[in-house]
């Protein structure tokens, strides 16, 4: 049989489907969004309507079989947008409600041992955010950065990003993505701009000369004497460079340009 639960693609949407699933005692073999095409072959189509309480009801079961720590690795595999995402939730959770014992080690399971280099994989590209984030000054004295991560980690990044800079006005942008964070001293704001109205660094990544503070480019041709400053050549190595500083990365490093 095959069968297919349509979803709204959000994380409350996927808690719903397991809801469901057990409700009607019939579990899906492929998870597709609502705007997906269904394949050409399929035995039934389930459409699942995103319920909050439902969502709750599932999150509290899993709460009985999960620490808090797996709980937090799970909403952030769901940023890890990968194809088969949604459904290697679903099972793990599937197993985990299902388990006499905890799962969360046995690694021998292959969604476990999945599930966990998934969320490995959302966390280094936390990790880099950290390390990448390159901030211009633009005239009001806000400062902007550009990301284009490849998993949806911006969001784990924020806290950090609002600790270090509490007392300057910032913007983080996903150009990927279409959003950011605005922080303006007192609180963080997600913002998003409609197509017809992303101006060109939203685009770009890079200020334009018009919108850039007056000291801005002494700084960043400092910054970048810094860099070059530091680098020893005889211990050039640009495979390692790559390795620590993937080159997805260099289009909006100040450093790089």
């Amino acid at each position: 049989m095959n069968i297919i639960f349509r979803f709204d693609s959000t994380f409350d949407g996927l808690l719903t489907a397991l809801f469901d699933a057990y409700f009607r005692r019939t579990f899906p073999d492929v998870l597709l969004a609502s705007e997906e095409p269904l394949p050409l072959f399929y035995d039934e189509v389930f459409t699942v309507v995103t319920d909050s309480q439902k969502a709750e009801r599932v999150w509290k079961g899993l709460q009985k079989k999960l620490s808090a720590y797996v709980l937090t690795c799970l909403m952030e595999c769901w940023l890890a947008e990968e194809v088969d995402t949604p459904m290697l939730l679903f099972r793990y959770m599937r197993k985990a409600i299902d388990a006499a014992v905890g799962i969360e080690t046995n690694f021998a399971d292959a969604d476990v041992l999945a599930f966990s280099r998934m969320w490995k994989r959302v966390d280094w590209e936390r990790t880099r955010l950290m390390q990448f984030v390159r901030f211009q000054k633009a005239v009001d004295g806000t400062y902007f950065a550009a990301v284009e991560p490849e998993k949806n980690a911006l969001p784990l990044v924020i806290d950090h990003f609002r600790d270090r800079f509490a007392d300057q006005a910032w913007l983080i942008y996903d150009i990927r993505r279409g959003y950011g964070y605005y922080y303006n001293k007192v609180e963080v704001r997600e913002v998003t701009f409609g197509q017809e109205n992303r101006a060109e660094h939203l685009i770009t990544g890079m200020l334009d000369e018009s919108l850039v503070d007056k000291d801005e480019r002494l700084f960043q041709l400092l910054w970048q004497s810094y860099f070059k400053a530091i680098c020893i050549k005889e211990r050039l190595n640009p495979r390692k460079q790559r390795q620590d500083m993937p080159v997805r990365y260099w289009k909006h490093l100040t450093e790089k340009q």
